[in-house]
């Protein structure tokens, strides 16, 4: 059965499932899709192309499906897609996509603290911690359990890996492969992100692996042409050493790489 408060705007075109609770103040636009168990607190807004999952909960002056903060947007209908069982605190912003058709996307069981604001057409994955006041801009892929400290920045277009943890304060400027932890400013490798490993399961010898893995990449001093060489001569083959040499055969690393050796030579 819907709780739906009398102070609450909901247009009557708005698709509210079962079993959702809409507090006083809260406005829901028409072009709008909640599914079952949601919460809606004060004062939240959930606008035109927002689709959400079930078990949600956003929480006051939270803003669902803004239109994006980007020039190329001349009112194109897009989408706002998140699955169930998320967590979006206070002041939270996510936008629209910029092009037609497209979505932002969150996955499912994250929790995303106050003050966030998530750019158009970014992809957060499953069981991430966004944290306070975190700037996300857009076109940003975020992989599955992984960390965004607080007041951490990304800037658009990166791709941050599964299992990765970015420290507070950092900015994100390149791509960062899974498992690992980045600290600084700049950015740089600070190490293998050995504690949230644990607690997937990860044996010891396979974080052994990961880290000669990126041993290679960052404390080298080669090349990422020479890293990778040497990390499919010397590492014994694993699902995760080949996702990391997938990731960065696919991607550009050089940035963090050359962050690290900066740091280093400081």
């Amino acid at each position: 059965m819907k709780q739906i408060d009398s102070r609450a705007y909901v247009d009557p075109k708005a698709q509210i499932a079962d079993n959702v609770r809409i507090d006083a103040f809260a406005y829901i636009e028409g072009d709008v899709e909640i599914g079952e168990g949601c919460h809606i607190h004060p004062f939240a807004c959930i606008r035109d192309g927002a689709r959400l999952g079930k078990n949600n909960e956003v929480f006051e002056n939270a803003v669902i499906a803004a239109t994006p903060q980007d020039f190329r947007w001349k009112g194109e209908e897009s989408y706002v897609r998140i699955g169930d069982n998320n967590k979006i605190r206070e002041q939270v912003i996510i936008n629209r996509g910029v092009r037609k058709g497209s979505a932002t996307v969150v996955g499912n069981n994250s929790f995303i603290m106050a003050q966030t604001h998530i750019g158009h057409d970014s992809e957060i994955g499953d069981d991430c911690v966004i944290g306070n006041a975190v700037k996300i801009a857009g076109d940003v892929k975020i992989g599955n359990r992984t960390i965004l400290s607080s007041n951490s920045l990304v800037h658009e277009k990166c791709h941050i890996g599964d299992l990765v943890l970015i420290k507070g304060g950092c900015r994100v400027n390149g791509h960062v492969p899974p498992f690992t932890v980045m600290a600084h400013n700049p950015i740089s490798y600070f190490g293998v992100n050995a504690f949230i490993l644990k607690l997937t399961k990860k044996t010891e010898e396979t974080i052994e692996d990961i880290a000669k893995c990126y041993r290679h990449v960052y404390q080298t001093g080669t090349s990422v042409f020479n890293a990778l060489r040497r990390i499919k001569e010397d590492v014994e083959e694993s699902e995760e050493r080949n996702l990391i040499i997938s990731f960065i055969e696919d991607h550009d690393l050089v940035i963090a790489a050359i962050a690290m050796h900066e740091n280093e030579e400081e």
